[in-house]
């Protein structure tokens, strides 16, 4: 079970379009998410992938290389992993959408005087990023975590009616070992799955468009 739990509020620097109504169940119509551009250490060409739930409430990003470590066998640069990822998200005519959650998971191996950092923000192209939200972890910790990020109603940032624009997701990971001693000892921090069952969840809010 996932055992580290940790919460934020985004902040949004972009006030919500006038043009669109209330609150709207999610479309009928299947929307589309597919990755245009993918930068960064922790997301080599070829391990990130984008899944949509089958009720079009929330898209999954996948990792399978995404590792941030200090120690024995790390490199200087080991310590900081980051990943910039461009995705093109079709919606049914009639519909816009905004990211009220979003749940990022892992795993984390830190020893007793180490620590991890999770990092992430998101937005639409052409408008403010959310905050830059942080997740802190301390050492000694051995298990699954995750960290959730939410958005009041009110503060939800919905993509442009009419328009395609790129959803940007920019997230990192750090372990630093602190006190613990790094020629002896590894401290590391995940939020990749060989598998698949471990994901990063965006939960999608819909509003009609006039």
């Amino acid at each position: 079970m996932l055992s580290a739990m940790a919460a934020a509020t985004i902040l949004a620097f972009t006030a919500v379009s006038p043009a669109v109504a209330a609150d709207a169940d999610p479309p009928s119509g299947k929307i589309g998410v597919d990755i245009v551009t993918v930068n960064g250490s922790g997301c080599p060409a070829g391990t990130a992938a984008v899944a949509v739930a089958g009720d079009n409430s929330a898209f999954t990003v996948t990792y399978s290389n995404y590792l941030a470590k200090v120690g024995v066998d790390s490199s200087t640069t080991d310590f900081r992993k980051n990943c910039q990822l461009v995705l093109e998200v079709s919606v049914p005519q009639g519909f816009t959408y905004g990211v009220h959650q979003a749940d990022y998971r892992g795993f984390a191996s830190l020893q007793g005087g180490a620590s991890g950092l999770q990092r992430a923000s998101y937005y639409h192209q052409g408008q403010s990023p959310t905050a830059q939200n942080s997740h802190s972890f301390a050492g000694p910790f051995s298990d699954n975590w995750q960290a959730t990020d939410r958005t009041e109603s009110a503060q939800i940032v919905y993509a442009p009616c009419g328009e395609r624009r790129m959803f940007n997701i920019n997230t990192e990971l750090r372990v630093y070992s602190g006190t613990s001693d790094p020629k002896t000892t590894t401290s590391f921090m995940t939020m990749d799955s060989s598998d698949g069952s471990v994901s990063t969840r965006y939960h999608v809010a819909w509003k009609t468009c006039p």
